[in-house]
């Protein structure tokens, strides 16, 4: 018997519910042509605003290419009054591809759907995991605890 983990894909398919397609099998089936996907608390040097489905395609290839998320655990729903809002949290899972790193991450996002598709996904995380993931844990530690003394 093997423990399955739920992907991001498939939290997303079940937290969404009737506000996107049934038959949806992926990220990219879930986006509209027009999808905006922002990151508040994007480390500096990348975009805070991705907009267009084959601009966010682009930008989340180039992110894939550092880090992996392979699975979601610990889902809350959030239900809003405005009926295409749904804000979710939930533990993101994976790797860093270059280093090996495990990549460990909380996310709060604010999803608005229309139509059968994601419209607009604002997506709030940590950037010191990310950089954890991608420059080894020891080295971010090491910086922050020992780094240099803000006046």
């Amino acid at each position: 018997m093997t423990d399955t983990k739920p992907t991001v894909v498939d939290m997303l398919v079940g937290a969404l519910g009737d506000r996107i397609d049934p038959a949806t099998k992926s990220f990219i089936d879930m986006m509209s042509e027009d999808f905006v996907m922002e990151f508040p608390y994007a480390r500096p040097g990348m975009p805070t605003r991705v907009e267009g489905r084959a601009a966010v395609l682009a930008h989340l290839m180039k992110v894939g290419a550092d880090v992996s998320v392979d699975s979601a655990s610990n889902l809350v729903t959030h239900e809003t009054t405005d009926p295409e809002v749904v804000i979710l949290e939930f533990d993101g899972h994976g790797r860093s591809v270059r280093t090996g790193e495990p990549y460990e991450q909380r996310y709060i996002s604010v999803i608005r759907a229309r139509g059968g598709k994601i419209v607009h996904f604002k997506d709030y995380w940590n950037p010191i995991q990310g950089l954890k993931a991608q420059l080894g844990c020891a080295v971010v530690d090491a910086f922050i605890l020992n780094g240099p003394a803000i006046a």
